[in-house]
């Protein structure tokens, strides 16, 4: 069986409610949670959160809450790693054979179920305990600069001033949409940037985190730049 766990937390502090706030005529969570379905590539899709208005809105959409989040990994200080790994090990007690678990973010109104098929392929055919979503840095990061506490700069890798772009090896990040990983790496929290993961590559132009009042806003004139439907 191959599950999607999608993590909700009530507390949001910097943008209230921000799971289930309005995003483009949808509450935000309902994005992950419709791709994640139409995919066709999980069993279950389950919706991890102690709050009852999104587990309501949650299902509302199709996703499943068969248990309520503690509270010791509700607050402020949980990481997605406790999340996923009291969510998985409550799937291996409940479920006959459990062959993945993919975190699909709340907040990630520009996934795609094409992403998510392709990435479960690259997952499924190789050995990899993760393959997760990732996207190229706009500019190298071997020129990064870094300002000191008189304000002037230096550069963290100084000996490739003079080194050209196309000359430098290609960089990437997390993208912040999913993370497919075996059970037994979710359950011992297995460190995901480590020889062991494999990623997805993303365009730069549908990645964009949403932490901030000033990231929705321009997350919310992307989405209807690039696109109103949902795939």
């Amino acid at each position: 069986m191959n599950v999607a766990i999608i993590p909700a937390r009530g507390g949001s502090k910097r943008i209230p409610k921000k799971n289930i706030k309005d995003f483009c005529g949808n509450p935000m969570i309902s994005y992950s949670i419709k791709v994640a379905l139409k995919s066709k590539i999980f069993q279950r899709v389950i919706v991890s959160t102690d709050d009852n208005e999104i587990a309501k809105v949650s299902e509302s959409f199709g996703a499943e809450v068969p248990f309520i989040r503690p509270k010791n990994i509700s607050d402020d200080f949980a990481t997605t790693g406790d999340v996923m790994s009291h969510a998985t090990k409550w799937l291996k007690e409940n479920v006959n054979h459990l062959a993945s678990v993919c975190c699909i973010y709340a907040t990630a109104p520009f996934i795609k179920k094409d992403d998510l098929i392709k990435a479960y392929n690259l997952f499924k055919e190789n050995e990899w305990s993760f393959v997760f979503s990732a996207t190229s840095f706009p500019f190298p990061i071997q020129r990064a600069i870094k300002l000191n506490e008189e304000g002037s700069i230096k550069m963290f890798q100084p000996e490739h001033f003079e080194s050209r772009s196309q000359d430098l090896t290609e960089s990437f990040h997390d993208a912040g949409q999913f993370y497919f990983g075996k059970p037994e790496s979710w359950i011992n929290r297995d460190k995901i940037f480590l020889a062991n993961s494999s990623i997805f590559i993303l365009p730069r132009w549908r990645v964009q985190d949403i932490d901030t009042t000033e990231d929705w806003s321009y997350a919310e004139k992307l989405f209807n730049i690039i696109d109103k439907k949902i795939d």
